[in-house]
C-alpha cells in the first residue's frame, strides 16, 4: 500500500500542468466556457503525430473565433506515467465570440 502510494504520489508530482493559449480575435467577447472542446489521444508521447481543429468552422467564421487553447493536466500526466508514455492525452479547446 505504501508503495502504491508512493508511485501515485512521484507521479503527480513529477508531472507538470500546461496551457498554451492562441488569441486570435482578442478584441472580440468571450464566454468563459469553451464552444468545443476534444480530447485528443497521442501514443508514445504523441512524437511524429498532429491533431488539428477546424476552429473557424466550428465557431462559423474565422473572425468569429476569439482564442484556442491547448491543455495538458496532471490527470493526462498520470495516465502517461502509468502508461510508460505509450497513451498520451491532451485537451483542445475553441472559444467563439459570443
Amino acid at each position: 500500500m505504501k508503495l502504491m502510494s508512493f508511485v501515485i504520489t512521484s507521479a503527480l508530482l513529477a508531472t507538470g500542468c500546461a496551457t498554451q493559449t492562441f488569441y486570435i480575435n482578442p478584441s472580440a467577447s468571450a464566454s468563459s466556457v469553451p464552444t468545443k472542446q476534444q480530447e485528443q489521444s497521442f501514443i508514445f508521447r504523441g512524437v511524429g503525430q498532429t491533431e488539428s481543429i477546424d476552429a473557424a468552422q466550428i465557431c462559423g467564421d474565422s473572425s468569429k473565433v476569439v482564442k484556442v487553447e491547448a491543455t495538458y493536466t496532471a490527470t493526462d500526466g498520470l495516465f502517461e506515467f502509468l502508461t510508460l508514455g505509450i497513451y498520451a492525452p491532451r485537451a483542445a479547446r475553441v472559444y467563439c465570440a459570443s
